[in-house]
Order: structure tokens, then sequence, then C-alpha cells
């Protein structure tokens, strides 16, 4: 698990093909400190198992089903990517809850920048936009971002002066893709619902067979 706050930006130096997926080598400093192979880092929002690890970098392992929901099938050397560690039983929580499962890919639609900051808003599909409200938390790229404003499948952020300069977000271009996670909170209310919904469905079944039976129908 992790919080979406951004340790470092590191730098892909190469990606080879291998079966089923891809090997994604990464140049960092301070997300390799106590790393080991085996161990799990977020890289532009997706959890990757650690494979294999350096002085200076790491690498992961990305099969093709991630490398077709997630941006890192289009990673190339010279990329510069989001990396956080997963936290430990002993780390301060100070973003959101982030899984490191994307849900899909989002794209620019606009970056604003002004002298505080950067507004920049995202186009995701119905499946995604229906668990995001306003002031409601969502992962973008690995960073744990509060939503300002969300407008059919259109969500907008403003990116403080910390996340500028610590993620690369600001970078980003309108049609650039973007990894999404939604809240999974979010989720878990939608499947509570559902399961109200179904136990008031199977209450009503219920009733009506009782009745049908005491009136001789059945």
């Amino acid at each position: 698990m992790f919080t979406g706050l951004i340790e470092e930006k590191g730098v892909v130096t190469g990606v080879q093909k291998a079966t089923s997926g891809i090997i994604i080598a990464i140049k960092a400093s301070i997300v390799i400190d106590g790393t080991t192979r085996g161990d799990s880092i977020s890289v532009d929002g997706a959890c990757q198992t650690v494979t294999a690890t350096g002085a200076d970098s790491f690498s992961v392992f990305a099969s093709d089903i991630t490398c077709n929901l997630t941006t890192l099938g289009d990673f190339k050397a010279g990329r510069v990517v989001n990396l956080e560690r997963a936290m430990s039983a002993l780390s301060r929580f100070g973003g959101h809850i982030v899984q490191g499962h994307v849900d899909g890919k989002g794209e620019i639609v606009s970056v604003k920048p002004d002298p505080n900051g950067v507004e920049i808003s995202v186009s995701v599909a119905p499946g995604l936009s229906r668990y995001m409200v306003a002031k409601g938390s969502v992962a973008v790229d690995g960073i744990s971002l509060t939503i300002v404003s969300i407008e059919d499948n259109v969500f907008t952020l403003y990116l403080i002066p910390e996340t500028v300069s610590e993620t690369t977000l600001p970078a980003k271009k309108v049609h650039d893709a973007v990894n999404i996670e939604v809240d999974i909170l979010a989720k878990y209310v939608e499947r509570m619902l559902q399961g109200s919904s179904l136990k008031e469905e199977e209450k009503r079944d219920s009733e009506l067979a009782r009745k049908l039976m005491e009136e001789g129908y059945m």
C-alpha cells in the first residue's frame, strides 16, 4: 500500500522486451535505500515488484496486462517517472489510501500554469468518473491529489508548488496519458450499496413468494 506522496523522480534507463511483458530499468537514489528484490515500488502509480537492484538503479517486470492497462507500455529510455516505496507500519499517512492498482488511463485536456501553481484537467472514462466527487481523492500517476471540480467525465486538479517541483505531472502536455486510480473507499461504498439493494430485492421476492403460497398460487 502507498500514500500517494512521491518520494522522488526517477529516470528510465532502459526497456527490454521479455516473455509476456517488458523489463524496465530505472535510475533512482532515495527509493533504492533499503530496497531489495521482491519489494514493491510504485512507478507512475503502478505497483511493481523489484526484480533486481544496483547501486543507483532498480528493475521491474511489467506484464503485458500492466502494459495495456497503464502507461508503462509506452515507457522509453529517458522518461521521468514518479516513485514511491510501499509504506511501512511506522510511516506517516500523509496522502490517502493508494493501492498501486491502476484502474485505467486518463487524458490531459488542459494545463494552465499561474504564479502559484498549475491547474490541470483530465478526461476519464465514465466507469472511472462515477467514483469521483469534488474535494475527493484521486491518484494521478501515483500522486495523491484532491479533485477541485468534476463535470461529466472531466475532473480538474490544482497543483501546489510542492507538487509542481517534486512530481512529473506539471510537465505533462495536452493529450498525454496518465495513470488513474480512484479512491478505494468509493468502490467499497458502491459494493455495500449493491449488497443492500440485492438484499432488499431478495426480501421483496421472499415476501411475494410467501403471499402467493398463502393465496394458494404456489
